[in-house]
């Protein structure tokens, strides 16, 4: 799904307009972006949670040239999906049916 795709769905829900769709979506990007770039995590109950993790630098290595290169410190998004979201994308296989009749061989 593209964020076009997300606005289009978004505009369906009532009488919206696709601006008014995309000023929504925006918003939403936005006040995420803008969240963690202040380094507060975002939790939405039944979907996930968002937050920034700190990587330490580290040595590095340009797999053309294979010569080492030292990549810095930086934050990362990372976001975790709730339990609620994970259940719903790998929904639990049902258990077969239990035969209780014992198997006679012939």
């Amino acid at each position: 799904m593209t964020k076009a795709d997300l606005v289009e769905e978004v505009t369906q829900l009532g009488d919206l307009t696709r601006r008014d769709g995309e000023v929504i979506v925006d918003t939403i990007f936005d006040s995420v972006i803008n969240a963690l770039k202040t380094g507060d995590k975002i939790e939405i109950r039944g979907f996930g949670s968002f937050r920034i993790r700190q990587r330490k630098p580290r040595i590095g290595r340009n797999p053309k040239t294979g010569a080492k290169v030292e990549v810095p410190a930086k934050r990362v998004p990372y976001f975790k999906p709730s339990k609620e979201l994970r259940d719903l994308v790998n929904p639990k296989a049902e258990a077969p049916a239990h035969n209780p009749e014992p198997h006679t061989a012939a």
